[in-house]
């Protein structure tokens, strides 16, 4: 590691970091109005790009994937902005798949510090604050793919919609993917408040995609892309799929395939590059979505989508890292997550034994979480995250799993110990699950694939 990338990170990891303070409890930190000067101080590099934004509770980043890889197999030079990373924040910024190299990292930084310092000496609003993490690298995202050339960028929101950094976009496609409860402290309490923030990102005349289900989310997005004039198609009106789960009996892990129809054709059934049923909707967003953007010119047809979808891997989504036992990780989050999980684990994989490795993050619905995952496992270890001061002592996940159905879990101080465990308990043909938060995920996807650099797995907010 040079000095220049290892003082680049120092600088970037301290600035104000809600990923390690957790979010604010209201909206009055969250404005867009230092991003949009920041923005400016850098150029706009934004305005030269064509941008399709992505929000939604569940299944934004994998439908991001999907969109991007698409577009790149079919010759599109296509950024894709995610977050959170799991190891290198290089992972943030990929052009046709490919992250930014360490290189590109540090002259990024060396770009955006002038106007981040500018910024923050000569704005009295949030002089006592300044630019936060968030902002500063969604900044250097727009401005990697501005310099790449890009001729199409996938950004992904990072949390809610009306009041992310990112939104300072005025994106070709707006892209909401699906809605239940999460950050319900900033975003609200139900559905439809939930809806109304994600809806934040629909802009005036540009067109709109929606994964979103049930009459409470439906009826604010309704009213958003109403109030916007924004043309607008939405899942079983103007698209549908039917997904075909893969046949018995599974003597491995084994994806589902997808079939689509649109208001403008139907794609050929294509399998899955992500394991699970709910990967079917998302893949059915995904490609209206390309329906969306081929009605602005883009043209990506059923091979594309094939060679893209072929190529893609998406760690930490039901990812399968190693057998005898298997060993999955997955970042489930929150209780939709978490319900979506259970369902993958009983209809892609082989019927065994099951150990559950879970750690959460405080804030989060624990109840719930392990009352979707429970039912599943044979063996508990409770656990936590070590890179984040933000994670739940094993003792109250292990409280909590005693309170919910009287068993006792293992108890593990760590991922490296959990795993060690969880090894000792569970037979080779069985399975070990890691899940509850997608810092445990990447620290315990590290530790299996033996991967160097740990200091650098600081994964964000989720």
């Amino acid at each position: 590691m040079t000095d220049d990338y290892q003082d680049s990170l120092d600088y970037l990891y301290g600035r104000l970091n809600y990923e390690r303070l957790g979010m604010p409890k209201g909206s009055a930190e969250l404005r867009l109005g230092r991003m949009r000067r920041l923005l400016r101080r850098l150029g706009d590099p934004h305005e030269s790009l064509r941008i399709v934004h992505v929000a939604g509770t569940k299944g934004k980043g994998s439908t991001a994937a999907m969109l991007a890889a698409a577009l790149s197999a079919s010759g599109v030079k296509t950024g894709l902005f995610c977050s959170p990373h799991l190891h290198r924040l290089e992972e943030r910024f990929r052009v046709d798949g490919v992250e930014a190299t360490a290189d590109e990292l540090v002259g990024l930084v060396q770009a955006v510090r002038p106007a981040v310092d500018a910024l923050d000496a000569g704005d009295r609003h949030y002089r006592h604050r300044g630019a936060t993490f968030f902002e500063v690298t969604a900044s250097m995202g727009l401005l990697h793919f501005a310099r790449k050339g890009a001729g199409a960028v996938v950004l992904e929101v990072g949390m809610g919609g009306r009041l992310d950094s990112t939104n300072v976009v005025r994106p070709a496609l707006s892209v909401i993917t699906t809605i239940s409860f999460d950050h319900t402290r900033q975003l609200g309490n139900t559905l439809g408040a939930i809806a109304g923030e994600k809806a934040g990102i629909i802009k005036r005349g540009r067109p709109v995609v929606s994964g979103v289900r049930g009459d409470e989310a439906r009826a604010s997005i309704h009213r958003a892309v109403a109030l916007r004039g924004a043309p607008f198609r939405e899942i079983d009106v103007d698209f549908d799929y039917a997904y075909r789960p893969p046949e018995a009996p599974l003597t491995r892990p084994t994806p589902g395939r997808v079939a689509v129809r649109t208001w403008r054709r139907e794609w050929p059934p294509v399998p899955l590059p992500m394991l699970g049923s709910h990967q079917g909707q998302n893949a059915a967003v995904a490609l209206a979505s390309l329906d969306a953007l081929a009605e602005q010119g883009f043209d990506v047809g059923p091979g594309d989508v094939a060679r893209g979808f072929s190529a893609l891997k998406w760690p930490a989504r039901v990812e399968v890292l190693a057998e005898s036992p298997w060993i999955v990780v997955d970042g489930a989050h929150n209780v939709a997550s978490a319900k979506a999980l259970a369902e993958t684990l009983r209809s892609n994989f082989p019927p065994c034994p099951r150990t559950l490795v879970f750690g959460t993050t405080r804030e989060k619905d624990l109840p719930g979480q392990l009352q979707a995952l429970l039912p599943l496992a044979d063996v508990i270890v409770a656990t936590r995250y070590v890179e984040n001061p933000r994670s739940v002592p094993p003792e109250e996940i292990a409280e909590a799993i005693r309170t919910l159905d009287s068993r006792s879990a293992h108890l593990a101080p760590d991922p490296a110990g959990a795993l060690a465990l969880a090894r000792r308990l569970t037979p080779p043909e069985g399975l070990i699950c890691v899940t509850g938060s997608l810092f445990l995920a990447a620290e315990a996807r590290a530790l299996v694939l033996h991967r160097d650099d740990p200091s650098t797995a600081r994964p964000a907010l989720l």
